[in-house]
């Protein structure tokens, strides 16, 4: 049981790797030391947004709209954190 826990953590941290990588892109996106314009960084964009929109849009239809800065990455990364939290302490439990 505690192998299935593991793997969960493992699957909550490459998680939670892919959300910190998609929001350090978007800042550099912003603030224009990455440009779209050259096919590998929109390929790894539109991956990313591919892989993440599924969890970021049940997320943006609950929150209240804050149309210049998007919570749904925060929300997300504290959800997986505190999910990571509960799988760790209940872990040994079983």
């Amino acid at each position: 049981m505690t192998s299935i826990f593991q793997i969960l953590l493992l699957l909550l941290d490459v998680i939670w790797f892919i959300m910190i990588l998609h929001i350090i892109m978007s800042w550099l996106l912003n603030f224009d030391v990455l440009n779209r314009r050259q096919p590998f960084v929109d390929q790894i964009w539109i991956g990313l947004n591919r892989l993440l929109e599924p969890v970021y849009g049940p997320i943006r239809r609950i929150m209240p709209d804050t149309r210049p800065l998007d919570l749904a990455p925060l929300i997300a990364l504290i959800a997986v954190y505190a999910l990571r939290i509960v799988i760790r302490n209940n872990m040994y439990s079983f």
